[in-house]
């Protein structure tokens, strides 16, 4: 039987006949495309020192898809069965002699599935949990109530990161609002956390993670995920996941708005990267490839974060540069 490990040299020798076969014109195509896209997210990320990473669009597609995120067997069953993994990485990033952190902020929190399990963890204090979608936060805080663990701990908030790097978010609406929720919700935090949302940006992914990065405090952790960009992600978050199988909603992922690790990595990049301006730092970056095998769910796949999934994590530097 083929192993895991075995399969990534496997799946990458695919990626290549693909790439040399009769597609490629279609991939000079795509990929000319995702070119045209990511112009037009950075001519958007620099028109204005505060433009929205929101795409009305990507609000839309799920909108239609929140009364179904708390059902484990419906369109959002991938991230049910992806959460576990989530605090895994976690782990792995912190390493044994470190506490979980206390205060953590979930950007793109979606149904609120990472952010409720944060939540009920002893080590954690509180969690802010934003996202654009009114729709989808409706839900969310309805199936928080039903849990009285979360009251005080899990506010969530309609924002985006560029309003709450501003300051300028409403007012917090926990499970049960108390009167310490403003103060929970404003940073910095210990932990800001974006799974499966860069690849939904509306800008250039860089703004987006520096200013995921303003809201952490010297030493804090920016964990988040998403898909690199080839041609074994088309073929398996598209074709197989949403028109083959459909166990994807169809319209979910642009492969064009993927994001490779190399890619990534640059925005961190000491005095070229995006998330290194007014002086930030950053630590090494960690990737961890991860994989949905049908009959054995998500399985981390050592390597093969440079074919699809992956997670990432980084911890802002404990001293600030004073270098400009």
């Amino acid at each position: 039987m083929l192993t895991l490990r075995a399969a990534v040299p496997v799946l990458r020798r695919a990626q290549r006949c693909v790439r040399a076969g009769v597609i490629t014109t279609a991939a000079a195509c795509v990929e000319s495309s995702r070119t045209a896209k990511l112009d037009s997210r950075r001519s958007h990320s620099s028109s204005s020192t505060t433009a929205s990473s929101v795409s009305p669009e990507e609000v839309a597609h799920f909108n239609g898809l929140a009364a179904a995120w708390w059902d484990p067997h419906g369109s959002s069953r991938l991230l049910h069965q992806m959460n576990p993994l989530r605090h895994d990485f976690i782990r792995h990033c912190l390493g044994q002699e470190e506490p979980l952190p206390g205060r953590i902020l979930d950007v793109g929190c979606g149904g609120g599935i990472f952010a409720e399990s944060a939540a009920r963890l002893t080590s954690t204090t509180a969690v802010t949990a934003i996202d654009p979608s009114a729709e989808v936060l409706a839900v969310a805080r309805t199936h928080a109530r039903r849990d009285p663990v979360l009251q005080h701990k899990l506010h969530y908030v309609q924002a985006s990161i560029e309003n709450m790097t501003a300051g300028s978010h409403g007012s917090p609406d926990a499970a049960s609002p108390s009167s310490a929720s403003l103060s929970s919700t404003t940073g910095p935090f210990d932990m800001v956390t974006t799974f499966e949302v860069v690849e939904h940006v509306a800008t250039d992914p860089g703004a987006f993670l520096a200013q995921c990065g303003r809201l952490l405090r010297p030493g804090g952790w920016l964990i988040g995920s998403t898909m690199a960009r080839t041609w074994i992600s088309w073929l398996t978050t598209i074709v197989a996941a949403e028109d083959v199988l459909g166990i994807v909603p169809h319209g979910t992922h642009d492969w064009a708005k993927y994001v490779n690790p190399d890619e990534l990595a640059a925005h961190f990049a000491p005095g070229t990267g995006a998330a290194c301006s007014q002086g930030t730092t950053w630590e090494t970056l960690t990737f961890q490839g991860v994989a949905y095998i049908p009959g054995l769910g998500w399985q981390v796949v050592p390597g093969s974060e440079e074919l699809g999934n992956y997670f990432f994590g980084i911890r802002k530097g404990r001293s600030e540069s004073t270098s400009t």
